[in-house]
């Protein structure tokens, strides 16, 4: 007869086993683990104790029971089955051959049913009938608990594998098993509070490097590999749900960074500007904000979360959208505008990180490709809309309150609907949650550091993170290099189409206004096709790559794409030279629009593979780059448009795009692996 179950060993604080607290699981146990330890099931069939005289030798039942009164109770959840204490009652009173028959092999009960069947008919028609009644039973039973190994195999595999486990069940700490998020982590609990001990490559950052680690029951994770509270884990719908008002909230603010362009006569007529300059300080000092802010909100992100900044600074948006509305002069205007930039620059830098916490690298692509347009397509909506208003006689003023309407619409969708997806701060809540209900201070999740770190300390850790990365990072240094130029280039067209169109074509605003559809079209086109065969490319060359991804596999789209920079600005600026038909300019315009989308597209997905935990710092140093240029070219566009004209003007500006952005994804191709590999802050593909 095999040995009988062995009940699982409980950790209990102090010696007697009555020191405060809850008692932890010392591994992770199955529903069936516990539950047969509490009947005293054997592992290869049924054992069962006999109701008086195995009971005061049931180590199981204390085991399972020792908790203090604030712990929970695991017997209280995993019962024994009434089923099974009828029939143990029944096999040790009734007849030692029912006991035999229970304690046979399961398979028994399944493949040689007529042989215990046979066993009965030496006996009387009563027993025979307690005998079928009582394999009836058994097979109930059993049939239940197949039923519950199909749902528990998940657990049990975890079981096998050594998770840990704390307060009842499994509310303690399982490692998720993600690859792509185990090489985020931090540090281990040995490490100290400088970034050289936060590079997510080291060893002692990876939970399963040392037994002692998997096995420490002060370690606050996620339940298990599926469980729902980590945001990759969320149904498509809710994942889809974030990003698309995430999107939204990058939409609207650059929207309101370009919608003024159409007014600016007005504007230097009520406002008595009669310098260029200072009209275009008006139009582009919202995007120095865009400057400033993602270095400071990128850190503030990545120390309280995603959802309390990306709120927070939408409403400082509202705010100052409703009192640029109400400027009563150009200082007032350019003042305003700065603030309102400031609050609007969150999504910018917030959105990306928010899209790397949501998705695995393989399935970023159509999510990056929506995120990435809305700060594309947002210029281009703006100064249409605006334009109509101006033509229509209406007030510049409405150019604000709409965007105000529309601002206050999705914020407070988002408001309702959008939760924290941050990683580090969800744990975090878990882990405070779990000291308040257990009063174990030792409690820790795998981003903790060991040495407690002051505000002002966190504070400047993360916020000089975006300047470590703009002046450490050669990945980072490179293409916002890149994209400062483009973007630049973007901003001097949005100031200057509407102009263009009026002064060349003799076209009222709005109809001036309609060229923005072309660059409109373009964004929209490459993210279209640059969403899908972002993801599609990187699934084959990953599969050729033995399963393995590298964020190098984001680029070929790339090589493809930046080219069409260049050739659309050489279209657009000769046929406005020499007044073609305007819808030559307009295809010019498109062009540079896909190129532009495409080569955004793979620069951000690259990044955001590249430097997972950290995007946001990484993207916020690249938005920081790009907005410098975003804010200084448009100021110097008259000046250069005056003298070089605009085709020679724009042949500049597409020759140098072209230096700087078709070598580029070649280089980092052949390069990218080793600057990633001497990056401490650089995920490992493997």
């Amino acid at each position: 007869m095999s040995k009988p179950h062995q009940p699982p060993t409980f950790l209990v604080p102090g010696e007697d086993n009555s020191a405060p607290g809850p008692s932890r699981l010392a591994h992770t146990h199955s529903h069936r683990d516990i539950h047969d330890a509490d009947v005293g099931a054997n592992d290869a069939g049924f054992g069962f104790y006999s109701s008086e005289a195995a009971e005061p030798s049931r180590p199981g039942r204390r085991h399972l029971r020792s908790v203090s009164a604030s712990g929970p109770s695991l017997a209280q959840h995993h019962v024994a089955s009434p089923v099974r204490r009828a029939i143990t009652d029944s096999v040790d009173s009734t007849d030692p051959r029912a006991r035999e028959i229970a304690r046979a092999p399961r398979r028994t009960f399944f493949s040689r049913s007529g042989t215990a069947q046979s066993a009965t008919k030496t006996k009387s028609t009563t027993t025979a009938k307690h005998h079928f009644g009582l394999l009836d039973a058994i097979r109930n039973d059993l049939k239940a608990d197949r039923e519950e190994e199909v749902i528990e195999g998940k657990e049990l595999a975890e079981v096998r594998q050594g998770g840990t486990g704390e307060k009842a069940f499994i509310e303690g700490s399982i490692p998720h098993a993600d690859a792509d998020l185990e090489a985020q982590r931090l540090a281990s609990r040995d490490t100290v509070s400088d970034d050289t001990a936060l590079d997510p490559r080291s060893p002692s950052s990876k939970a399963e490097t040392t037994t002692e680690k998997d096995h420490d029951p002060n370690l606050v994770g996620w339940d298990s590999p599926d469980d729902l509270a980590n945001p990759r884990n969320w149904s498509t719908k809710k994942k889809w749900t974030v990003t698309t008002l995430v999107s939204l909230y990058t939409l609207l603010s650059p929207l309101s960074s370009s919608m003024i362009a159409p007014a600016l006569p007005i504007l230097q007529q009520d406002f008595h500007v009669s310098s260029q300059v200072e009209s275009e300080l008006m139009l582009s000092t919202f995007i120095l904000a865009y400057a400033v802010g993602p270095l400071v909100l990128s850190g503030l992100s990545e120390m309280y979360g995603r959802l309390p900044v990306l709120q927070s600074m939408n409403l400082v948006l509202i705010v100052f959208t409703m009192a640029s509305g109400l400027s009563q002069t150009s200082a007032q205007m350019t003042i305003f505008r700065f603030f309102a930039g400031l609050g609007g620059s969150a999504p910018l830098t917030i959105g990306s990180g928010v899209i790397s916490d949501l998705y695995q690298p393989e399935q970023r692509g159509k999510a990056m490709a929506v995120y990435s347009l809305a700060p594309l397509l947002g210029p281009c909506v703006g100064p249409i809309a605006a334009g109509w208003i101006v033509q229509s006689g209406t007030s510049w003023r409405w150019i604000f309150w709409s965007v105000l309407i529309a601002s206050g619409i999705v914020a407070a969708v988002g408001f309702l609907t959008i939760s924290e997806t941050y990683a580090p701060v969800i744990l975090a809540k878990k882990r405070n949650k779990l000291i308040k209900e257990t009063g174990n201070q030792d409690l820790y999740t795998i981003f903790d550091v060991q040495k407690k770190e002051s505000f002002a300390q966190r504070l400047r850790r993360n916020v000089v993170r975006p300047f470590v990365f703009m002046t450490t990072q050669p990945i980072v240094m490179a293409l916002s290099m890149y994209m400062m130029v483009v973007y630049g280039v973007l901003y001097i067209l949005l100031s200057v189409v509407d102009t263009t169109f009026r002064t060349t074509y003799n076209e009222g605003p709005g109809i001036a206004s309609l060229h923005y559809i072309a660059l409109g079209l373009g964004f929209t086109t490459g993210g279209q096709i640059g969403g899908r065969l972002v993801d599609k490319v990187y699934r084959i060359l990953k599969k050729r790559n033995n399963g393995v991804g590298k964020p190098e596999f984001k680029i070929p789209f790339m090589c493809v794409a930046s080219p069409f920079v260049p050739m659309g600005l050489l279209i657009y600026g000769w046929s406005i030279h020499y007044a073609v038909h305007w819808i030559v300019p307009d295809i010019g315009l498109f062009f540079f629009g896909l190129g532009m989308m495409s080569s955004f597209l793979s620069t951000q997905n690259y990044l955001v593979d590249t430097y997972q935990l950290f995007a946001a710092s990484a993207v916020g140093a690249a938005v920081f780059l790009r907005s410098l240029a975003g804010f200084a070219l448009p100021l110097a566009s008259p000046a250069l448009y005056s003298k070089l004209g605009q085709g020679w003007g724009n042949s500049v500006l597409a020759l140098i795009s072209a230096v700087l952005g078709i070598p580029a994804p070649l280089l980092l191709w052949q390069f990218g692996p080793f600057l990633r590999a001497k990056s401490k802050y650089a995920t490992d593909p493997n």
